[in-house]
Formats: C-alpha cells, sequence, structure tokens
C-alpha cells in the first residue's frame, strides 16, 4: 500500500490529470468494445490494405472540405479558381497536392484489396454481400477520380467532360446523370462537382458502413492454408480489434507522409485552360488501359467494357461456390483472373506508347 501511494506521489500531477481524462474517456466512448479478438493474421499488410484505403479517404475528405471552399464550379472560372488555390491560398497547392497524391494511393491500395480478396477467397460464403459491397466502393472510387480529374478543367479535363458527354449518350436514359440535357439551368461541371462531394460521399459512406458492419459480424476471412474452408471467424483469434486499428492508423500516418513527400518533390499538375474539341491528352492511369478499345470501337468502349468487367467480378461468388480458399483448388477462377489482369496492363502499356487520336463524334 505504502508502495503504491508512493509511487502516486511521484508521478507529476500533469500526467495523473491526463490518465484520468483517458480513462473517462476510455469508459464514456466504450473503448472497451473495440478489443474484440481477431486474427493474428489480420494485423499483417495484406489483410490491412482495406483500413489503409479507408485512412486515404480520411485524409481525401479533409482535403477536399478545404479545397472546396475555395473551387467555383463555373466553366468559365473553373481554372482559374484552381490557378488561385495554387497561389493564392494559404497552403492551398500542398493541400491540393496530398489530395492529388492520395488519390493515387487509395486507388493502387483499393485495387490491391480487391486482388487479395479475390486471391485470397474471402468472397466465399458468408462474405458474398460483403464483397458485392466492396465492388461498390471500388466503382465509388474510381467515380472519385474520374469526377475529380474534371474539376480542374484544363485541357485532360475539358477532354475527360466530353467523354462523358459521349458515354451518357451512348446509355441513353440511363445516362441522364451524367448529361447536360438534365438541367438547362447547371451546367454539367457544376452537376459533377456536387456529385463529387455530395452524393459520392454519401454513397460512401452507406457503403462503408455496411462493409464495417458485416466484417464484425462475420469476422476477418480465414487464413489460407491447403485445407482452409471459408466461415465465420466471429469472434475467435489471438489477437484484438483495437491492435488492428492502431496497425491501420500508423499506415494511415505513412500514407499522409508519403502523400506529402510525393507533394512537395513532384506538385500536382495542372494543364492549361481547356479548348472543347481538341483531343491532345489521355486520361489518367486508371482509365489508360480502356484508350485502345476506345480507339478501335469509339467511345462506347467506355461504357461497355466497364459493364462486362463488372458483371464479371459480380458473377465471381456464384461461379466459385465451393468452400475452398487454397489458390491450388480454384485453379480455373484465378487463371481467368489473371489473363484479365494481364490483358488490362497490356492495353494500359499499349495505351502510354500509342499517339493521341481522334474519336470523339465517331
Amino acid at each position: 500500500m505504502s508502495t503504491m501511494v508512493q509511487k502516486t506521489a511521484q508521478t507529476p500531477p500533469q500526467q495523473i490529470h491526463t490518465r484520468r481524462v483517458g480513462e473517462w474517456l476510455y469508459e464514456r466512448l466504450g473503448l472497451q468494445g473495440l478489443a474484440y479478438a481477431v486474427p493474428e493474421h489480420a494485423n499483417s499488410l495484406p489483410y490491412l490494405l482495406g483500413g489503409i484505403t479507408f485512412a486515404g479517404f480520411l485524409i481525401l475528405f479533409v482535403t477536399g472540405i478545404y479545397l472546396a471552399q475555395f473551387y467555383h464550379p463555373e466553366p468559365a472560372d473553373a481554372h482559374q479558381s484552381v490557378i488561385y488555390i495554387i497561389t493564392g491560398v494559404p497552403l492551398g497547392d500542398l493541400v491540393r497536392s496530398v489530395h492529388f497524391w492520395t488519390a493515387q494511393i487509395v486507388t493502387v491500395t483499393v485495387l490491391l484489396h480487391m486482388l487479395r480478396v479475390l486471391f485470397t477467397g474471402a468472397y466465399k460464403r458468408p462474405r458474398e454481400i460483403n464483397w458485392y459491397a466492396g465492388l461498390g466502393l471500388l466503382a465509388v472510387t474510381l467515380g472519385f477520380v474520374f469526377t475529380g480529374s474534371v474539376l480542374k478543367f484544363d485541357q485532360e479535363g475539358v477532354e475527360a467532360l466530353q467523354h462523358n458527354k459521349e458515354a451518357a449518350e451512348v446509355i441513353g436514359n440511363l445516362g441522364a446523370w451524367f448529361s447536360p440535357e438534365l438541367s438547362r439551368s447547371v451546367p454539367l461541371l457544376t452537376w459533377l462537382f456536387n456529385g463529387h462531394i455530395t452524393i459520392l460521399p454519401l454513397l460512401f459512406g452507406l457503403l462503408i458502413a455496411v462493409h464495417i458492419f458485416l466484417i464484425k459480424q462475420h469476422g476477418i476471412s480465414p487464413k489460407v492454408t491447403p485445407d482452409a474452408v471459408s466461415h465465420s471467424t466471429a469472434g475467435e483469434g489471438g489477437s484484438r480489434f483495437d491492435i488492428h486499428l492502431r496497425r491501420m492508423a500508423g499506415y494511415g500516418l505513412f500514407v499522409l507522409s508519403l502523400a506529402l513527400t510525393l507533394s512537395l518533390l513532384f506538385p500536382a499538375p495542372l494543364g492549361q485552360p481547356g479548348v472543347a474539341g481538341a483531343e491532345v491528352t489521355k486520361p489518367w492511369w486508371m482509365f489508360v488501359w480502356l484508350f485502345p478499345a476506345e480507339v478501335a470501337w469509339g467511345v462506347r468502349a467506355l461504357v461497355i467494357v466497364p459493364v462486362v468487367l463488372g458483371v464479371l467480378l459480380a458473377l465471381v461468388p456464384l461461379l466459385d461456390r465451393s468452400p475452398y480458399l487454397s489458390p491450388a483448388r480454384r485453379k480455373p477462377l484465378l487463371v481467368a483472373a489473371g489473363l484479365i489482369l494481364v490483358t488490362i496492363i497490356i492495353s494500359g502499356v499499349v495505351a502510354t506508347l500509342q499517339p493521341v487520336s481522334a474519336h470523339l463524334g465517331g
């Protein structure tokens, strides 16, 4: 007893106060509920990719809110407002660059996360619905990237907007939201900006809530072994979710540090004001792999190819219904997925080397 009194007497009052505040928050916020069991492999990098992506989105939301205060989503003023963000807003160039590079990093991590889920069979029963929630999040991520590439309204952005208009015509009535015909009183650029800061974040919030809820209900997918079968791991494991969260936060800080470093070395690019009708740029790397198909089949390829790929991904849990997780027991599906991935990579390389050709309006 005297030892405890002596230790308390030796502890600085500020530390005692801080500890008490921490204990108060821990109890009032129910943080002890985060200490539930998870498998040890959940803390490895491949199984943290989804959490890293989520941390990247938090950075995007914070930087995006700041940038939105100074952006003017009118065609006549959009590009100039971006110049003002770069030259006149406090830390505007740095925040814009962090936003740009974090978007690149998040796109990489979300794709790697999807490939990890596909490779480890984490889409199998009882996680099929979570696979579809993940596909929805992938689509929302690409929607963020596309609308963000338009908003800067340089030549690349103007061409992206033109592709958006023609793709909407291919879709017909279903593409009304992407068409200038939706509202005569609001420019399409403003409409896309509204989608970028309201509709897409709302969809993201709903889908990520479902995603996290289902992970809590079914647990992290089991570790892949030759005889492993898919099952719920809720309540199982030798680690804790709060440890998983700390690892995720650590990687999130790494993402922020990487984005800051890239921003200082390579500030986010901005081209000259766009000229409607000209075709002199290529899309960002997330979409450049579609370029050869567009050259061959026109703008309709921008609709048909992603839809076909989306349908194939949606069919994965239906085509592979065995309980086994080992890649050796799922060779046909993984070979098919590998061939599609190689095709996309080759198409991207060809598109990078291919000269720009005019095909809008064709």
